[in-house]
C-alpha cells in the first residue's frame, strides 16, 4: 500500500467561491494560467468562464509542490471562535455542484495531510513524542473512517426520534462525496495556511505509514481537547458499536478504580472537584503546545462555569432546537457515561417536555456554539411566583467529547518524559502499532 490520495471537503454548499491558483493547473487536459478565477451556482451546474459543469477539477503535476487559495474559509463552525480566513493548500482543486451550493475539494496525499492536521490541531512548536503520537492516531483515524465509509454504504443509523424523545449523534453521515471535511466535525485541516515547522514534517515521515490496530483492524482512533480527567467510552457518545479499546479510563498514572460516574450522586461531586489528572494543568507552555491563538480564547476548560438567565436559556433552547418549550423548569440529567458526560437529558419547560442526545446534540441545544462538553451538573436558581426558576449555573468538566487522546493530557504526559509509544497505549489500552505502508 502506498501513501493514499484522499479528498478533504474545504467549504461546503456555497453559491459563490472565489480562489487564486498559484501554479498551473490542467482542466480537462489544457492548461490553467496562475490567477485569480471565481465559480458560481447557476441552474444546478457550476460555472466557470462562460461554461457550465456539473463538477470540475484542476489537477496538479505534482502534488507536493502546486498550490491554491480559497478565500473566506469559514473556521471553527459554529463554535465560539468562529471566523473566516483566506487558506492555501497543497495539491489538486476538485469543485462539485451541490443542491445547496458548490463544494470545494481539496485532494493531497495522506502524509502531507497530516503535516497539515497536526499543524492545525494544536501548535506546531509541540514536544516530538506528543506530535509523534497525534500524527499516527490522525492517520489511524482517517484511514478506519474511510473503510467505515465502504462498509456503511449508506446505510448508517444516526438518529432516534420519538414524540418525546430525541436521540442523534453526528459522525460520518455528513460526508459521501469526500473522505472528510476540513473542520473540528472530523479533524482541524487548514492546509499550508500554518506552516508546518520542521519538528511537525520530522514526526509525520517518522511516523510515516504507521497506525494502531486491535485485532488486525485500523482503530478507530477519536480525541478531544480535554477529557476532564475520565475517558469516555464510544458507545456513549456514536452509534452503539463496542471498542474495547475506547472505553472509560482514568487520566492519570494510577491504578485506582474510577468513580460510578454513571451514578448522579458520584458525578456531582466529581464534577464540583477538580481531582488530579493529566489533564489538569494550567500551564501555559504546555497549553501553548496544544492550543492554537483561537483555542486559548477559552480559558477554562477542566472545569468551567456557564450561567443563564430564565430568558436566555428558554429563548436559546427554542433557537437551536427549533422546540417551544416555554419556560424551562428543569434540566434533569437521567443517564451519564463513564466520565459522567450526560447521554440523555431531560428538558420540562412549562409547554413541552423532551428528552434529548447524545453528548453533542446536548452541546449544540445548550450553546449558541458548543457547550464546552455535556460532563455538567445544573443548579437552579431563585423561582419566582409561579415557581419556575430565573437562573441556571451549569458547572462542567472537560472540553470536547473525552472520547480516546485527550490532547491536554497527551502533551503533560510528554512533559513528564513518556514517550508515544506510552501515550499510545494509555489512550488506547489493548492496542498496538503497526506498519501500514
Amino acid at each position: 500500500m502506498n501513501d493514499p490520495l484522499i479528498y478533504v471537503g474545504i467549504i461546503q454548499e456555497q453559491p459563490v467561491m472565489s480562489f487564486s491558483l498559484l501554479n498551473t493547473y490542467k482542466l480537462k487536459g489544457k492548461e490553467v494560467a496562475p490567477g485569480n478565477y471565481r465559480v458560481e451556482l447557476s441552474e444546478g451546474h457550476i460555472l466557470f468562464n462562460g461554461e457550465k459543469l456539473d463538477e470540475i477539477t484542476f489537477e496538479s503535476d505534482n502534488l507536493h509542490r502546486d498550490s491554491f487559495e480559497l478565500k473566506d474559509v469559514i473556521i471553527g463552525v459554529n463554535f465560539h471562535w468562529e471566523r473566516r480566513e483566506n487558506q492555501r493548500f497543497q495539491g489538486g482543486l476538485k469543485f462539485i455542484a451541490e443542491k445547496g451550493g458548490i463544494t470545494a475539494i481539496n485532494i493531497t496525499s495522506l502524509e502531507d495531510y497530516l503535516k497539515s492536521v497536526i499543524s492545525s490541531e494544536m501548535s506546531a512548536t509541540s514536544s516530538e513524542e506528543l506530535l509523534k503520537a497525534h500524527a499516527i492516531i490522525s492517520r489511524s483515524w482517517l484511514l478506519a473512517q474511510i473503510q467505515k465509509n465502504k462498509d456503511i454504504a449508506g446505510d448508517y443509523q444516526t438518529s432516534f426520534t420519538s414524540p418525546t424523545e430525541i436521540v442523534r449523534w453526528y459522525d460520518r453521515e455528513d460526508h459521501s462525496l469526500f473522505d472528510v471535511c476540513a473542520d473540528d466535525h472530523c479533524q482541524r485541516y487548514q492546509g499550508i495556511t500554518r506552516q508546518s515547522t520542521p519538528l511537525v514534517s520530522a514526526a509525520v515521515d517518522q511516523t510515516c505509514g504507521r497506525v494502531i490496530t486491535y485485532g488486525h483492524a485500523i482503530c478507530d482512533a477519536r480525541f478531544s481537547k480535554c477529557c476532564g480527567g475520565i475517558m469516555e467510552t464510544f458507545e456513549n457518545v456514536w452509534e452503539p458499536i463496542t471498542h474495547p479499546y475506547l472505553q472509560g479510563k482514568a487520566d492519570n498514572a494510577g491504578n485506582a478504580p474510577l468513580p460510578d460516574l454513571t451514578m448522579e450522586e458520584n458525578a456531582d461531586e466529581w464534577i464540583r472537584s477538580s481531582p488530579p489528572a493529566f489533564c489538569n494543568t494550567q500551564d501555559a507552555a504546555i497549553l501553548r503546545q496544544v492550543l492554537n491563538d483561537y483555542d486559548r480564547e477559552t480559558a477554562d476548560f477542566y472545569r468551567w462555569k456557564v450561567i443563564y438567565s430564565q430568558e436566555e436559556l428558554s429563548s436559546l433552547i427554542w433557537e437551536r432546537s427549533g422546540i417551544d418549550y416555554g419556560e424551562i423548569i428543569a434540566l434533569e440529567p437521567l443517564e451519564r457515561g463513564t466520565s459522567g458526560r450526560i447521554i440523555r437529558l431531560k428538558i420540562i419547560g412549562t409547554e413541552r417536555v423532551m428528552t434529548i442526545g447524545k453528548e453533542l446534540e446536548i452541546r449544540r441545544t445548550l450553546s449558541r456554539s458548543h457547550l464546552y462538553s455535556s460532563a455538567f451538573v445544573v443548579d437552579a436558581g431563585e423561582e419566582n411566583e409561579d415557581g419556575i426558576p430565573q437562573q441556571f449555573t451549569l458547572t462542567g468538566a472537560g472540553w470536547g467529547h473525552g472520547v480516546g487522546l485527550c490532547q491536554i493530557g497527551a502533551a503533560m504526559m510528554a512533559e513528564k518524559g513518556y514517550r508515544y509509544e506510552e501515550i499510545l497505549h494509555h489512550y488506547f489500552p489493548g492496542s498496538q502499532i503497526d506498519k501500514k505502508y
